[in-house]
Parts: C-alpha cells; sequence; structure tokens
C-alpha cells in the first residue's frame, strides 16, 4: 500500500533546503536509508536526489518496486519500505522529462570507508598509508562493487564528487565530513577503473572550486588535468630476487648512478619526435646502463606535472606517474624489468615546493591549505611556487605517505630529495623583511628540520630503501643518523667539489697551477658527509654548456680532458653521478625539449670515448679498492698533492685488502721520468691509460707494467719511475693482483 506524502517523515526540512543549495554537509543523513519508528510499527524511509529528474522509482531485484514521491520540488524524492527488506539492496531510478532513465545502486545507503582509527592517525600526521584511504579506491562494500573517494578539506563548506559519471555536476554526489577531521568521503557502486573525475568544493565564501585529487594515483594528459581511477594493486611483480637481497646501506658498496629526463633521453622522430614510453624506454636503458656498469638509474621527477619545462620539479600529481610516458602499471614495468636486470631505480622527489596551477594544491578549500598563507612564509619567488606547511600535521602526513607510497606501490630504492637548502632555511633566496624568523630568531626552519628527519627515519624503518639530499651549504650532519643530530639522509651531492673540479677543468692548462687548491680541498671535508659526486643536469643548461664544450682546447684536448675528469670522478671517494648524454660527449647544452644527439655517436672519437667509460666503469665496480672504504679516511691517501708547478697528483685508494695508485696529469705536456713512492710490491701494472689510442688517446704510457725501484720517495722505501701522458690519468694495480 502506497504511504501518503505526510506519513513520510523527513527528519529536517532546513536539511533538504541546505542540500538543495549545496550547504548540507552529511548529506547521508538525509539521504539513503534511515529506520523509522512510527509508533509501535518499524519502517525504512529511502530518500533520493536529482534536481534535473521528473520522478524517480525505487527499485530492488532488479523490478520497480515502488514509485517515489517527490517531497520538495527542488529534487528530493522518497519512499518506505518494511524493515525486512532493509538489508536488500536496491536502486533508485530516475525519470527525466526527455525520456531519459538513470539506475544506480543509492550511494547514500553505505557506512563510511574510512573508520575512527584512520582519522585519528590522518589528524596527527601518523598514517603511513593514507593512499590506501583518501583519493579514488577500487573497493567492495557488501559484495557491491565501486569506488570510495575521500578528501582533506577542512575549509570546505560543501564537497562533491564530480566526473564523467555524472556529467560534472557538483549537485548529484555531495559527500559527508567526517566529524571534525575536514575529511570528506563517499562511496559510488557501481563505478568503475578509468573514471575521470575531480573535486568540486565550495568554499565558506560561496566559491565553487574544482580540483584535481592530492591523491590520484593516475592523471589525464597535460593540458587535460582530471584525475583517474586506477587499480594501483593489480600489477604481478617479478623482482622478488632483487628486492630480497636488497640493501639500504650502500657507503661500502659500488654506485654509479645513471641521470636520465625520460622526455628528452631518446624520442622517435619518425612519429612526430614523439616520446618514448616507459615501455620502450626501459630495455634501451638498461641496456645502455648495463654496458657502462651503471648500477643505478636516477630519473628527473616522473609524478605527474602540468608544465614540460619543469622538468617535473613542479609536481601537480605527487601519486600519480606522469601520462606522458604510459600507465602506472607501465611505470612498474620500467622498474621491474631494471631489477630483474640488477639495476635499482632512484626517484627525484620533490617535497620543498608545489606550483601555483590552481587545479591543483594551491589554496585549495578556499584557504591556505597545503602552504603558508603569508607569503613571507608560503612562497618561492625565485621559482613561482608556494612552501609547503611543514608544521601543519596533515600536509606532513601527505608528504611522508607520499615518499612510502613511491616504495611500497612502486618498488623505488633510493629517493633524491630536491632543494634541501630551500627547506632548511627560512631566509633562503629572500632579503630581509621577506622572511619570518623562527620562534628563537633564527633562520632555520625548524618544522622542515623535523620533517625531513621523520622522512629518513620512516624510510630506513620501513623499506630497504636509501634517501639523498641535494643540499648546497655547509649544513652539519646532512648523512648522519638522526639520533646523532643529523637529518637522517644516506647521502648527500657534493655540490662543492662539483663546482670546485668543472672551475678548475675550464681553466686553460697553463692557469691550472694557480688554481691546483680546487683539486685537492674537497679531500678537508669528504669525510663530513656520505658524498654522491654529481655532474648533474643542472650543470649542463641554462648557458652552462656541455661538459664536453666546458673543456678547454682544440677537440683532441676536450676528449682528452674529459676522459681525466671522468677518471677522477671514478677514483675520488664518494659515489658517482653522471647525466645523460655526459657519456658521448654531447656537443650543445641540454634540450628538456628534444632528444639527445645520438647521432654524435657516429663520430670515432666519440665512440672511442664510450669505449674508455666502459673499461672505466667496469674497473670501478670491480676494484673494491675504489668503494669498500668509501666513507672512511683509511680508504684514501694522498701519495703527492703539492705538485702544483707541474698540475699533478697522486694518491691511493685502498680497500680491506687490495689499493690502486692513481696519478692525473693535468696539462698536455707529456712528463717523463715522473717519480713517485708506492707501497711494497713487485711491481704496477696499468690497470688503466686514458690516454690509450683504444679510448681516442697519443697512447704515450709505460708498455703495461712498471718495475719498482728501491729508491726512496714520498715517505716511501721504494718508487717508480713514470712516463705520465698528457691530459691523463693513470690508475695502477700491484702486480699479482
Amino acid at each position: 500500500m502506497k504511504k501518503s506524502k505526510s506519513t513520510i517523515i523527513i527528519p529536517d526540512m532546513a536539511k533538504v533546503r541546505a542540500l538543495i543549495k549545496g550547504d548540507l554537509s552529511d548529506p547521508h543523513s538525509l539521504l539513503g536509508i534511515h529506520p523509522v519508528l512510527d509508533g509501535k510499527k518499524a519502517y525504512a524511509v529511502i530518500r533520493a536526489y536529482h534536481p534535473d529528474a521528473a520522478g524517480a522509482h525505487l527499485v530492488i531485484d532488479d523490478r520497480p518496486f515502488k514509485e517515489m514521491e517527490k517531497i520538495h520540488d527542488g529534487g528530493v524524492f522518497a519512499a518506505t519500505m518494511d524493515m525486512s527488506l532493509f538489508n536488500k539492496t536496491y536502486k533508485i531510478r530516475f525519470n527525466f522529462a526527455n525520456g531519459d532513465v538513470s539506475e544506480h545502486i543509492d550511494p547514500y545507503k553505505f557506512m563510511p570507508t574510512l573508520g575512527e582509527i584512520d582519522l585519528h592517525l590522518a589528524g596527527e600526521g601518523t598514517h603511513e598509508h593514507l593512499y590506501d584511504k583518501l583519493g579514488a579506491q577500487l573497493i567492495s562494500i557488501d559484495g557491491v562493487d565501486g569506488v570510495s573517494f575521500a578528501l582533506w578539506a577542512p575549509n570546505a563548506k560543501r564537497v562533491s564528487v564530480v566526473g564523467d559519471f555524472n556529467n560534472w555536476d557538483g549537485r548529484l554526489h555531495p559527500m559527508r565530513q567526517m566529524g571534525s577531521s575536514g575529511i570528506w568521503e563517499i562511496f559510488i557502486p557501481g563505478l568503475e577503473e578509468g573514471a575521470h573525475y575531480k573535486f568540486e568544493i565550495k568554499t565558506k565564501d560561496d566559491l565553487l572550486r574544482i580540483k584535481t585529487s592530492p591523491y590520484a594515483f593516475y592523471m589525464e594528459l597535460r593540458p587535460k588535468t582530471a584525475s583517474i581511477v586506477y587499480d594501483v594493486n593489480r600489477y604481478k611483480w617479478n623482482d622478488d630476487e632483487w628486492m630480497d637481497s636488497r640493501e639500504s646501506d650502500l657507503r661500502f658498496k659500488p654506485m654509479a648512478i645513471y641521470e636520465v629526463h625520460l622526455g628528452s633521453w631518446c624520442r622517435v622522430p619518425e612519429e612526430g619526435n614523439r616520446w618514448l614510453t616507459y615501455k620502450e624506454a626501459a630495455p634501451k636503458l638498461i641496456e645502455h646502463a648495463k654496458r657502462f656498469n651503471f648500477t643505478h638509474l636516477e630519473l628527473l621527477p616522473v609524478a605527474e606535472h602540468a608544465f614540460d619545462e619543469s622538468w617535473g620539479y613542479q609536481v601537480t600529481g605527487y601519486y600519480a606517474p606522469t601520462s606522458r610516458f604510459g600507465t602506472p602499471d607501465d611505470f612498474k614495468y620500467f622498474v621491474d624489468l631494471c631489477h630483474q636486470n640488477g639495476i635499482g631505480v632512484i626517484l627525484d622527489w620533490v617535497p620543498a615546493h608545489f606550483p601555483k596551477d590552481d587545479f591543483s594544491l594551491r589554496w585549495f578549500d578556499g584557504e591556505a591549505l597545503y602552504e603558508h598563507a603569508d607569503p613571507r612564509q608560503g612562497e618561492h619567488s625565485d621559482w613561482g611556487t608556494l612552501i609547503f606547511n611543514f608544521g601543519r600535521h596533515e600536509v606532513r602526513n601527505f608528504l611522508l605517505a607520499n615518499a612510502l607510497f613511491w616504495l611500497d606501490k612502486y618498488h623505488i630504492d633510493g629517493l633524491r630529495v630536491d632543494a634541501v637548502a630551500s627547506m632548511l632555511y627560512l631566509d633562503y633566496s629572500k632579503e630581509a623583511g621577506e622572511w619570518i624568523p623562527n620562534q628563537f630568531g633564527g633562520r632555520e626552519n625548524l618544522e622542515a628540520i623535523s620533517f625531513l628527519r621523520k622522512f629518513n627515519e620512516l624510510v630506513y624503518k620501513k623499506y630497504s630503501a636509501f634517501t639523498i639530499a641535494e643540499e648546497s651549504t655547509d649544513w652539519t650532519g646532512v648523512s648522519h643518523p638522526t639520533y646523532l643530530g643529523g637529518l637522517g639522509f644516506g647521502f648527500k651531492w657534493n655540490m662543492g667539489w662539483m663546482h670546485d673540479i668543472l672551475q678548475y677543468f675550464t681553466k686553460d692548462p697553463v692557469h691550472r697551477r694557480f688554481h691546483h687548491n680546487d683539486l685537492t680541498f674537497s679531500m678537508l671535508y669528504t669525510y663530513h658527509e656520505n658524498f654522491i659526486l654529481p655532474f648533474s643536469h643542472d650543470e649542463v643548461v641554462h648557458g652552462k654548456g656541455s661538459l664536453y664544450n666546458k673543456m678547454p682546447g682544440d677537440d683532441w684536448q676536450k676528449f682528452a680532458n674529459l676522459r681525466a675528469l671522468y677518471a677522477y670522478m671514478y677514483t675520488h671517494p664518494g659515489k658517482k653521478l653522471l647525466f645523460m648524454g655526459s657519456e658521448f660527449a654531447q656537443y650543445n647544452e641540454w634540450d628538456s625539449q628534444k632528444s639527445l644527439d645520438w647521432h654524435l655517436l657516429g663520430d670515432p672519437l666519440r665512440q672511442k670515448l664510450l669505449k674508455y667509460l666502459e673499461d672505466l666503469g667496469a674497473i670501478y665496480k670491480d676494484s673494491k679498492a675504489l668503494w669498500e672504504l668509501d666513507t672512511m679516511p683509511e680508504g684514501f691517501g694522498w701519495i703527492d698533492c703539492n705538485d702544483t708547478d707541474n698540475s699533478v697528483i697522486s694518491f691511493i685508494r685502498r680497500g680491506k685488502h687490495k689499493f690502486l695508485i692513481c696519478i692525473f696529469n693535468f696539462t698536455p705536456v707529456p712528463r717523463c721520468d715522473y717519480r713517485i713512492g708506492v707501497p711494497e710490491a713487485d711491481g704496477y701494472i696499468e690497470r688503466l691509460n686514458s690516454d690509450s689510442e683504444l679510448y681516442g688517446g697519443g697512447n704515450i704510457g709505460n708498455g703495461g707494467y712498471i718495475a719498482v725501484e728501491k729508491v726512496p720517495f714520498h715517505y716511501y722505501n721504494q718508487s717508480l719511475s713514470l712516463t705520465l701522458p698528457p691530459l691523463s690519468c693513470l690508475i695502477l694495480e700491484p702486480a699479482g693482483g
């Protein structure tokens, strides 16, 4: 029997009006199914809303069960049913004046998908797997498949999910606010992977803001900006052997990193100069890396970004690998294949700042949420970006969970944190009056320091992964454990070494004698941190020229200088990093919008440089003396660092049981009968001569073997008389190993 309109209980007509106006923060309290006690009789009332519907029916077991009454002209409908049917899965069928019909399981019948523990941990900033709760999650509730949407927007008056499934209409799927947590939630049954969505946020000023999901796993290719529902848990990994044997402490292991920007490493000119996909790039990059004995690939940020020219450093989708090169599963395939081939993957990670694109994090819910409201705290004027509010629990949680997300879902081996110096100092690149001191009157960003320490503690506690800091100042203890007062990073880029050595090599050799200190100064501080020696992308852009063109002299001297430069990096204490293109002497500086100049590989001198780097990489990887005691003073000793007149240096690299002798001549003048003292040995063999004709040199050297003479020199009881080739490196090994 159909009930009359007067018997359908409306808890509060004010809620109906608020729903229609778009102001109701708890639509589930009005819509969906609710038990009602009418005297001694219990029944259920179902309410549904569609502002454009002419009528509605309650559907049970795929049959129209009852016509719903329109209880408000704004599009609110209601019907009752017996309590015996309360647990039935029912649908709402809306009818429209043009004859269209829309039928779906009622999203407002479901309980919240976040529990009290989730809300508590999120509120205190300690929910390490928040990415499994917020954003869009493919789940099943009571046997019903669909998508759970959740968003943190504490200043919003109302939040709705909009997408291609509801014609981007913010009136149709308003979300419920989960108490005082600031999180909004809804489960929409029937939605599948591939659905495009955003969040419509109504601010306290009654303005509508359309935002992509901060926790989106996949996003549209720019210039489009919608989030895409994606099953991030589906991929079947094949890297168990790698993951089981992986270590987080690589201080005493070989590490040679090949830094890559995926969008410009190699393109497909015959197909409109398009990018390689993740799946296309993986085997090619792996083959290339293995050729030169690189142990790791470091990728410039792969998180989604709208602006190509930012190289990925202005992130708009922190949880989404960029769709430029394929799907999230395609990127997992990339990492998986690297691991199967014994190559680790490092990601550049950007927690220091984010762009002002209005579809993303900026002014997210009508107020400064992820950033500071005061531009003296919240803006990077150099980059035109915004600074995260590291003092806010939920913001810290967003970033900390993001770091763990890449290690968890994508098996990433290491995170290199960009622009750490900008995080540590409140006055970074700011003039007086443009920044606010901390609570003690200092320039240190105490909240960012706390965040970085927590980040490193979590990474090393939960995963066999490592972290790297790009930190350009003399901050103490960047790579020291947090329990000793450090920041907790595993490694730090040695920007000072990079600056000094490139400054030295750009000098004409005739002037190098006056800059000898640039070569040797680094050994005064090498053991203060766990260093990586970077020749990175930053050194070959913005008019700085390629490494090849930094070298003085004619072509022969440029190549000879490059060979000596690379040998100095590989033999100096510290891990190694080389940016793509430098291995074959890219002529032009890096252009992120073009492929590397692979046609240059046809040049015979460049082919010989490639052969040189193959052999140099093999020597490094196979010689424990070059890395076994990398971060300990026992692993290095000068033989002579004072021969400024000849621009020659010599030193010993030691492992636990073996050692190598390294001698460099940084002038284009051969040095005959050049004597150095050496430890006792029957004789020495030339393990490497960078002047070999195999590498494009003049083939000046010592015939492969040097006899020891009982002539005391350099504090040793024996010595060698050497012929030093011009602009060269000799690596000598005691005969017999």
